[in-house]
């Protein structure tokens, strides 16, 4: 028996799957298309509520997807997608899920899960959407997410107290520089056609407005609702991280940490990209291919 069932939908949904990347603006993102529902219904698009949205109304983000995955959890993922199919009427033609999440575990999904995602395709007109960065400030600024992030078990660089090259010789943080092992993966479970791919250019929002048909002449830049921490806010973090403390007590950290982020923007802030780890990186970086067309 099929684990997935549409018979209440006669038509073939489109499904946008945002996948991220992580620090390419999914936040402001996510609560643009969160504060857009009804505008977006009105289209014909659903940015769907989460099972858990009255506990957590303030994560319109649909991190369900990946850690069901991760854990090969099919009653929940199932859950999930029988939940938004509540929420769709006979005027949707389009459902939205965005976590950047999804390209950040994406590595992390056993062969069961990706088994999923292929009947997925099945059943939605699946579309993959992923904004990559430059790959030296795409690495540099995930490097210090992961230092922010609290630990994790099984994770080798979340919460860690690593240095930049420590962690750029670790095989799960250094594989998130194979953009082009993504994209593949994606066409090789959704079809050749099935990824969009666009380089980040600082406004996320603005494109997604555009591509939805939501601009007005009136659009404003959108600001950036989570920024990378600065140099000396990281190096606060690696020595939190040394004593292993508790992610309640991290996150009480972070209110003081934020207030110090924001005083040394005021002054530079050095790099942690050097020669070496410059020439380190792009051995690693495995770049999306000219045959898949990068949309600008």
């Amino acid at each position: 028996m099929k684990p997935f069932s549409v018979e209440n939908n006669v038509k073939k949904l489109k499904l946008i799957i945002h996948a991220g990347t992580p620090k390419t603006g999914t936040t402001s993102l996510q609560t643009y298309l969160d504060k857009k529902q009804r505008k977006l219904r009105g289209k014909g698009i659903l940015y769907p509520h989460n099972l858990d949205d009255i506990q957590n109304p303030n994560a319109p983000k649909h991190q369900w997807f990946e850690k069901n995955l991760v854990t090969t959890n099919l009653h929940s993922f199932l859950a999930n997608f029988k939940n938004i199919l509540t929420q769709v009427t006979e005027d949707t033609h389009t459902i939205i899920l965005s976590s950047e999440g999804i390209y950040n575990y994406w590595w992390d999904f056993p062969d069961a899960s990706k088994a999923i995602l292929h009947e997925l395709g099945q059943l939605f007109d699946v579309h993959v959407w992923v904004w990559f960065r430059e790959p030296l400030a795409f690495i540099e600024s995930y490097y210090k997410q992961c230092i922010r992030n609290p630990q994790i078990q099984n994770n080798p660089c979340y919460g860690k107290d690593l240095s930049f090259a420590e962690m750029l010789d670790i095989p799960w943080f250094s594989q998130h520089l194979n953009y082009q092992g993504f994209v593949t993966d994606c066409q090789t479970l959704f079809g050749e056609n099935s990824v969009s791919a666009f380089k980040y250019q600082g406004d996320v929002v603005q494109e997604v407005i555009q591509k939805l048909g939501l601009a007005t002449a009136h659009d404003n830049p959108t600001p950036r609702q989570n920024k990378s921490v600065n140099g000396v806010v990281t190096q606060l973090l690696k020595t939190i991280n040394h004593y292993n403390i508790k992610a309640k007590d991290k996150e009480l950290l972070m209110t003081h940490l934020k207030e110090i982020n924001g005083i040394f923007d005021n002054y530079p802030n050095d790099s942690l990209v050097d020669e070496s780890a410059r020439k380190r990186i792009l051995e690693l970086f495995n770049p999306v291919k000219l045959e898949l067309k990068i949309n600008a």
